[in-house]
């Protein structure tokens, strides 16, 4: 997709599973099942689906989950063993040598994972070995002392070895990464979880990430369990799909299992999600 003198592409790392009661918090299992039918262990498929930008420099967004999980983890989240990052690179011409910014939106384990990998020697690297990786202080903070609460979502063999290695950035407030791509803290799933708004040639895009991380969670009050602040999730997703929609905005949606992009419309008193032709990405 070409947005002014950006071109953003959608890639994909793998399908897993979560747990349907956990991505839907407080919405009965008969209203969500509708939408993102379970298996038989109330699993729902979900996707992680990092964002590529072309723009002055060659970003990252997110980067899946990686490929250091444990087994047994890995057969909790039923991980589609056929995906992988390096597939989806390689798909548009690409290998991790080529990335040179690295963006977090947080730094939960299907997020920040694929931002390391295990070398032969049993070391933890950065993956990308030229890039810069740009991550929130106060989302690093927390991920590096993590409570009863979240230190299941935090892993940090995915973040601590980029500190270690010199290359990992922080940003203290909004702002923007390069032409044309800045962060917005929203809190609510993590204190400091951020979207990142893509903008150029009079068009706006957002990689919306945990906000709204599936077309099923449109809904204002559909809000995760996962989330550590979901009071401060309602009041900020308000007011985005608000923004949204009166500007036009094209979202990414990071978690869902088909669709990676559309625009939000109001339609009967309802939010529905148009997809983007495939064509168009």
């Amino acid at each position: 997709m070409r947005l002014g003198s950006l071109e953003i592409t959608p890639l994909l790392d793998r399908h897993f599973r979560l747990d349907g009661g956990a991505m839907f918090g407080v919405v009965p299992k008969p209203l969500w099942e509708r939408r993102m039918p379970p298996d038989g262990r109330n699993r729902i498929s979900v996707a992680m689906r990092p964002l590529l930008v072309r723009g002055e420099r060659l970003m990252i967004i997110d980067a899946g989950a990686g490929d250091k999980m444990e087994p047994k983890l890995e057969e909790i989240y039923g991980f589609e063993k056929s995906e992988s990052l390096d597939a989806s690179l390689a798909a548009v011409g690409l290998t991790d040598d080529d990335i040179e910014i690295v963006l977090a939106s947080h730094l939960h384990f299907d997020h920040a994972g694929g931002f390391t990998k295990r070398e032969a020697s049993g070391q933890v690297v950065p993956r990308f070995p030229r890039a810069r990786y740009h991550a929130s202080r106060g989302e690093f903070e927390d991920a590096t002392h993590p409570h009863e609460r979240n230190r299941a979502s935090y892993f940090a063999e995915d973040f601590v070895p980029l500190q270690e290695a010199g290359v990992l950035h922080f940003w203290d407030t909004d702002r923007t990464i390069m032409p044309g791509v800045r962060v917005r803290r929203t809190g609510g799933h993590t204190r400091c979880h951020h979207v990142v708004y893509l903008e150029s040639g009079g068009r706006t895009a957002v990689f919306a990430a945990d906000l709204i991380p599936t077309t099923a969670h449109v809904d204002v009050p559909w809000i995760m369990a996962y989330d550590l602040y979901p009071m401060e999730t309602l009041e900020f997703k308000r007011a985005f799909l608000r923004e949204a929609i009166d500007r036009k905005y094209i979202i990414f949606f990071e978690h869902d299992p088909a669709i990676a992009a559309g625009y939000i419309r109001e339609k009967d008193r309802r939010l529905v999600v148009e997809p983007i032709d495939a064509s168009d990405l």
